[in-house]
């Protein structure tokens, strides 16, 4: 190197100077070939952590890349000092560039932060039947950005995680079971005593109808043409729909077995009529 600055005829200090820079981009390549090498292995290293302490994949994916990229923003800025660059500008300018960058991305952040939580908190797992966002459906996927949810007349929705996150979320299957409600009305006349006992029938029969919470039946109202009961219990959440559907089926069976009515609503209307003509109008005696 300095045989070959000699031939070029360069002054002394000039030389010197080169060879500083020369030394320092000698030193900036090494320290970035090791940077690189460092980082991924730190991030690597981060994410099987995150993977053992059973943090879902897609988030032990995503953190180890933000580790990644936080890593060698360091490593480029310690680059540039042992190169010689000011560093305090060029923070600036990362620090401009990412504010301008949060503003424009403002929506698409707030779904990623709650991709995030929403992972890291699972509120919700693939295959749970939810509301979220005002939608009702079953979880197909969740990412970083987006759940995807199956409607039950089969179509997808595709729901921001800023309005998932942002809005109550009813989990139907994460107790494993839930209550089915029924109101049914029978006559006046009929025996309140027998048609309850009808349903109590019915439950029995049922291996699906859960014993521990028990079910049961009571009188809600007074209706306008009919004594109003309701009928509860409990079933596991992937019988709820054919119980219900089989016990209503039963009841209207049996009552019609017992001779119990389901009466519809009727109304009594009563006419008064006029008065006759002669009523009205009596007819003057002659004089």
């Amino acid at each position: 190197m300095i045989d070959f600055l000699d031939r070029l005829h360069i002054d002394h200090a000039m030389r010197e100077l080169i060879l500083a820079y020369a030394v320092r981009i000698g030193l900036a390549i090494l320290l970035l070939a090791v940077g690189f090498w460092i980082a991924a292995r730190l991030a690597n290293v981060g994410r099987r952590a995150l993977e053992r302490a059973r943090v879902d994949v897609t988030l032990a994916l995503f953190l180890r890349n933000v580790i990644y990229g936080v890593l060698l923003a360091l490593l480029f800025i310690q680059v540039l000092g042992t190169v010689g660059i000011p560093t305090a500008s060029f923070i600036a300018a990362i620090g401009a560039a990412g504010l301008a960058i949060g503003l424009a991305l403002n929506s698409s952040l707030s779904n990623l932060a709650w991709g995030v939580l929403l992972i890291l908190f699972r509120p919700f797992r693939v295959g749970d039947f939810v509301t979220v966002g005002g939608v009702d459906g079953t979880v197909e996927s969740i990412n970083l950005m987006h759940t995807y949810l199956i409607t039950p007349d089969n179509r997808q929705a595709v729901v921001p995680n800023a309005k998932v996150g942002g809005d109550a979320i009813i989990n139907y299957n994460v107790r494993g079971k839930r209550r089915f409600e029924l109101k049914v009305g029978i006559g006046y006349g009929d025996d309140i005593g027998k048609a309850m006992q009808v349903v109590r029938d019915l439950f029995a029969a049922d291996p699906r109808v859960l014993k521990d919470p028990a079910p049961g039946v009571w009188t809600e109202s007074l209706g306008d043409s009919s004594v109003n009961l309701v009928i509860r219990g409990w079933t596991v959440v992937a019988d709820l729909w054919e119980t219900q559907t089989t016990l209503l089926r039963g009841i209207k069976e049996g009552f019609d077995a017992n001779g119990i009515t389901i009466p519809y609503p009727q109304s009594e209307i009563r006419v008064v009529g006029a008065a006759p003509d002669a009523e009205r109008h009596p007819v003057q005696p002659p004089n």
